[in-house]
């Protein structure tokens, strides 16, 4: 299935992943995961974004974003693309690109994805077998959402925040979402759609997206991929 265009719509949440060329390593030592954190961070804040949820992985990063403005996600991207790439061609004298090519993204419905996003971010070192849970990976989000790690570069979306009244109860809804084995059919949708760039919410959703966008976008459909 080909990739859709890229866009973006204020205030909708963004799943995001940008992979190293040729899928090679893009962290070398502690202190580029938290050079990447450091630009994250100058990033989220210059460019109007909102950060939920992330990974960091050795040769790939997730972030799940809200965007204040259309071009928001944008720009943190080359923001990010200028300051650590040069870290790491300074660090190591290499020159050159870091990336493969442009992220790959797309919109997400937060009352009905938004949760299940975070979980599947979350928990890529598990399915990659590096942990065998989530709190034991140091260069992600869960510490923050699941165990009131404090965190600066991450701001708490109103869903999360739907959890609980008091922040021991919300991340203690929020360990809970991590119980049990992950929904194969789900795990298959979000992986979907963002590899096509598939906007994915409910029927409102669509709605208001191709309202605002005043074109035709197609969404992800749940279920299992069908045979080739």
């Amino acid at each position: 299935m080909p990739r859709k265009p890229r866009f973006y719509v204020p205030g909708a949440p963004v799943h995001a992943v940008q992979r190293g060329h040729n899928r090679s390593a893009v962290f070398f030592d502690d202190l580029d995961y938290l050079e990447y954190l450091r630009c994250l961070k100058q990033a989220a804040d210059g460019c109007g974004c909102a950060v939920h949820a992330y990974v960091l992985m050795t040769n790939h990063v997730h972030l799940l974003l809200s965007p204040e403005r259309a071009d928001s996600v944008g720009r943190l991207f080359q923001s990010l693309g200028r300051h650590y790439v040069r870290h790491i061609n300074e660090t190591y004298q290499r020159h050159g690109g870091l990336w493969e090519g442009r992220h790959r993204c797309n919109v997400i419905e937060s009352q009905t994805y938004l949760l299940s996003c975070m979980r599947y971010i979350e928990l890529n070192p598990v399915r990659a077998s590096m942990v065998d849970h989530p709190a034991k990976y140091r260069w992600s989000s869960y510490a923050a959402n699941a165990l009131g790690v404090s965190n600066a570069v991450l701001t708490a979306h109103p869903e999360y925040f739907a959890l609980g009244r008091l922040p021991d109860d919300r991340q203690s809804v929020y360990r809970g979402l991590f119980d049990g084995e992950s929904d194969f059919e789900e795990l298959a949708l979000l992986h979907s759609a963002l590899q096509t760039g598939t906007p994915l919410g409910n029927q409102q959703f669509k709605e208001e997206i191709e309202a605002t966008l005043q074109l035709k976008v197609g969404f992800a459909r749940r279920g299992r991929p069908r045979k080739q």
